[in-house]
């Protein structure tokens, strides 16, 4: 196992009724902005619930944190945060509302000209304003975690950070909140976290039996459970595993001392960026198509993936890492996602022009930083 260093100061308060808690989370004092995005919290009953627990501070509100975050919206928003004298931010949402709020909160307190230079650079984030969550829509792990992910419509890039100065003071997780979610977010959640883990998983081994053992029971719970909340939206058990996945999938825990990949992440940062496709959405295209570019320098991981995951046991092993991708993709069309460029009408020649926006930024992704220029276009060929 690598050697490695763990840090995650967020409180989880977990349950049905838990979003009263919030009263004893937040300082008696503090002037509190609440954001959300396009405001289906206030017809969910989620927002009346805060601000009855919020009784007796001065609250403020931001609405329209959109779905990948926009730059340009949390600006308006940090803004509002100084001339309110804002002190304590809650973000009630899923992983765009809470990014979009731990950009804002570490932006507020930034004293250099341009707080797009924090994207990439969290070494400029020397301190931020605390914040709690309400999450509603599981999926990215945001809620006990210190990364987000912002988009610029204007440059059309999207681009993160990782901060131990934004990590949540606390997180609810009430699986009541997601018993009205669409769909689709409920699809894109789920492949998200089923994704997240992949990309800590499916590297290299290094000895690391409990990380491999509770990555694989992570993925195996969203397998298992993903069908009950499709045929019933409101079972709560099923709503609740899946929602604790998601919170296990990236606040580190399987992360210790593993190597970790990530290119499906970037990669389809670019064509969320470019294409305006969801983010689970690109993680389905790309997945599959960097298991196979990548099978080679996966192989001992795919094939253990293949059979404890998948069951795979008979056959060669190359038939039983291509089982094992097609399985992967079947889950993810269960959904009701699409897994090739072709489904979001994204033509084959958008490779070229995803491979030179990575290149530009010169990025090597992956475990051993040796997918480039190159590896990023043959990968996406393979997704037409």
């Amino acid at each position: 196992m690598l050697n490695f260093t763990y840090y995650n100061p967020t409180k989880i308060v977990f349950g049905k009724g838990t979003i009263p808690e919030i009263r004893g989370l937040i300082p008696a004092k503090a002037r509190v902005m609440l954001t959300y995005g396009g405001g289906s919290i206030r017809h969910n009953g989620v927002h009346e619930q805060i601000r009855h627990a919020l009784e007796g501070h001065r609250v403020v509100e931001f609405c329209g944190i959109e779905p990948n975050p926009r730059y340009e919206t949390c600006l308006k928003a940090v803004a509002q945060v100084k001339a309110e004298g804002v002190d304590f931010l809650l973000a009630a949402g899923g992983g765009s509302v809470i990014d979009g709020t731990r950009f804002i909160a570490a932006a507020a307190k930034y004293a250099g000209p341009e707080p797009w230079d924090l994207l990439g650079n969290a070494s400029l984030i020397r301190d931020a304003l605390p914040l709690g969550t309400v999450l509603t829509l599981p999926g990215t792990g945001s809620e006990m975690n210190g990364g987000a992910v912002i988009s610029r419509a204007s440059t059309t890039e999207k681009l993160f950070f990782l901060s131990e100065h934004t990590y949540p003071r606390f997180s609810i997780l009430d699986p009541e909140t997601t018993f009205t979610l669409p769909d689709r977010q409920f699809a894109n959640g789920t492949v998200d976290a089923y994704v997240q883990v992949l990309e800590q998983y499916l590297t290299y081994d290094v000895d690391a039996p409990l990380q491999d053992r509770f990555s694989e029971g992570i993925l195996l719970t969203l397998i298992a459970e993903a069908p009950k909340v499709k045929a019933d939206p409101r079972n709560y058990n099923a709503r609740s595993n899946i929602m604790w996945c998601a919170t296990n999938g990236l606040n580190g825990w399987i992360a210790c001392g593993q190597p970790q990949d990530w290119a499906s992440h970037m990669i389809g940062h670019e064509l969320t960026a470019l294409y305006g496709v969801d983010h689970g959405q690109s993680l389905a295209i790309v997945m599959p198509g960097v298991m196979h570019h990548q099978r080679d320098r996966k192989r001992k991981k795919l094939l253990q993936y293949a059979e404890r995951v998948w069951g795979l046991t008979g056959g060669d092993e190359e038939s039983r890492i291509d089982q094992a991708i097609a399985k992967t993709e079947e889950f993810f069309r269960s959904l009701g996602i699409g897994t090739r460029l072709a489904d979001y009408r994204i033509p084959a020649e958008s490779a070229p022009l995803v491979a030179s926006r990575l290149a530009d930024r010169k990025m090597l992704l992956g475990e051993h930083q040796d997918i480039g220029r190159k590896e990023v276009e043959q990968i996406l060929l393979l997704r037409a």
